[in-house]
């Protein structure tokens, strides 16, 4: 799944969720890499832990661990179609975790030079109160982060 990276390349973590939000994010890259920006491309989508107790009690360890992937593939599946359709390569990676904290230990453990993420596009009050993992992201990483609404 490792590819040699190519000279002069960029290595972009694009975390994704399956959401329209998602998509357009996949568009603006598959448009940077055909005005020929060097871009290696690595896709992360982060599924919240069952952290439930009584959860556990009853679900094997391997039941709750094919959930999180089955569920962190479903919500790669478009982002990967739109990718394989441009012939574009690219790995992909399913991690459970604080979906935030996740990214970013992600992107550092990479050694991504950038990260491009969509936005929800919440208005400015619902931002303040709610957060977002876009604005998480943005504020602890130490790489350049590139929102896309």
């Amino acid at each position: 799944m490792n590819e040699p990276r190519r000279e002069g390349s960029v290595k972009v973590l694009v975390p994704v969720d399956g959401s329209a939000n998602s998509d357009r994010v996949i568009d603006q890259l598959l448009a940077e890499l055909a005005g020929g920006a060097a871009l290696e491309l690595v896709l992360l989508n982060v599924q919240i832990p069952v952290d439930s107790g009584h959860a556990r009690m009853f679900v094997a360890v391997e039941d709750v661990e094919a959930y999180h992937r089955e569920e962190g593939l479903q919500a790669l599946k478009s982002a990967r179609n739109k990718l394989d359709a441009a012939g574009v390569k690219y790995r992909w990676h399913v991690a459970v975790g604080h979906i935030a904290d996740t990214i970013i230990r992600f992107a550092q453990e990479q050694g991504a030079g950038r990260i491009v993420m969509g936005t929800h596009g919440r208005t400015a009050l619902a931002h303040l109160l709610l957060g977002s993992v876009a604005s998480d992201v943005s504020r602890k990483a130490d790489v350049p982060v590139t929102l896309i609404k």
